[in-house]
């Protein structure tokens, strides 16, 4: 059976997809080889955060402001507890210019968020120790996604509404300039008017020649500490969801959410990773990093145990702007990804966006195209 559309990968980006196109109507096949929210998947993860601030980059602090109302939805059709609603912490050194832009941003906005002091830190977190003269922006409508979870939870919503879940291994399109049907590893082809590759580090394997040096897949280590029992510091609502600007390497952390002990890690790009290939046990080098950076921020967690590991990737784009743009090649074909680390909060709204351009047409965002992804690795979106 033709479908009007077959979207490539059932990772955040790909679900909300398929699930936005399904409930305009359209015929939808999704395909994923592992299944949705598998092991080697960007987005199968215990839990990524969801945050409004994003300095003086308005694009995605609205972004992410829509995606938090439609996620929210999903929690209520669903009735899974897919989000916890901690907060979200930033600390920043005292005249930090992203702080400063990360607050005009919100209020132009309309975002809510608390100013805290360094005494007013102290004093709200006494668990947590902060550098000296380090201030913070609390937003208390933000928090955690239950990553995995929630992304199974949108297949399954589309599924429900008619989108066919596809087992398939999608092979990198070939042919004319408009793609009529894509062939699969196992023989088979799916047929559609247009076709949608979010299949996230997984694309520049697809398309080597056009992404190979444009995305670029990165070992990422995360670590869960057990806490002392019966103690009540490291759980919502006494301890939200974190990040240190002030520190250049980058830590963050979560609460213990559903007794699963405090997740820490460093936002830094890791080594190059093969999705399918890597083995994913975590370095000795990265736990120890991640340990001193716990112990640095919580010191009664000092020596705590290590309860739970993950290693995972981000797929960054040379300056972690998402890529949402037509393939150059083929008129029908998409691409939608380069989450970059910071992208699953925003699923919600892509699907929406990538769902609009191929029903409604209009210009693709300036940021999101791909003339506008270089081949060398300059970091500007955090």
């Amino acid at each position: 059976m033709p479908y009007d559309v077959a979207v490539i990968g059932a990772g955040v980006f790909g679900a909300w997809t398929a699930h936005h196109l399904r409930l305009a109507g359209q015929r939808v096949a999704l395909l994923e080889n592992h299944g949705a929210a598998h092991s080697r998947a960007s987005s199968g993860g215990e839990s990524r955060i969801i945050r409004m601030g994003y300095g003086a980059d308005e694009i995605y602090t609205r972004s992410a402001m829509r995606s938090l109302i439609l996620w929210q939805q999903l929690c209520e059709q669903t009735g899974q507890p897919l989000f916890h609603r901690t907060g979200v912490l930033w600390t920043a050194a005292a005249g930090d210019r992203y702080a400063e832009n990360t607050r005009r941003t919100l209020a132009r906005c309309g975002a809510h968020f608390e100013e805290l002091s360094p005494a007013q830190l102290a004093l709200r977190y006494p668990q947590m120790r902060f550098a000296a003269g380090v201030g913070a922006i609390f937003e208390p409508e933000s928090g955690a996604l239950m990553a995995r979870r929630a992304v199974q939870a949108i297949v399954a919503e589309a599924v429900r509404h008619g989108v066919a879940l596809l087992h398939e291994e999608a092979c990198a399109p070939a042919g004319p300039a408009s793609l009529a049907a894509l062939r699969t590893a196992s023989g088979g082809s799916i047929s559609a008017g247009a076709f949608v590759f979010a299949c996230g580090p997984w694309l520049p394997k697809l398309f080597p020649d056009l992404l190979g040096k444009r995305i670029v897949p990165t070992r990422q280590e995360v670590f869960f500490f057990g806490t002392p029992p019966g103690d009540r510091r490291f759980v919502p609502p006494a301890m939200p969801v974190w990040i240190d600007f002030s520190d250049p390497r980058g830590p963050y952390g979560f609460p213990d959410l559903e007794n699963r002990g405090v997740k820490i890690a460093l936002d830094q790009h890791g080594p190059g990773i093969d999705p399918d290939a890597a083995d994913r046990v975590p370095s000795a080098g990265s736990l120890a990093a991640a340990r001193e950076a716990l112990g640095e921020r919580l010191p009664a967690l000092r020596q705590a145990p290590l309860v739970e590991t993950r290693v995972c990737q981000y797929e960054n784009t040379s300056n972690g702007d998402f890529l949402i743009d037509r393939h150059p090649d083929f008129a029908n074909v998409w691409l939608a990804g380069g989450g970059s680390g910071h992208g699953f909060k925003h699923g919600p709204a892509v699907g929406e966006y990538v769902a609009a351009r191929i029903l409604q047409g209009g210009p693709v965002e300036p940021r999101y195209s791909l003339a506008a992804k270089a081949e060398e690795q300059n970091r500007t979106v955090f």
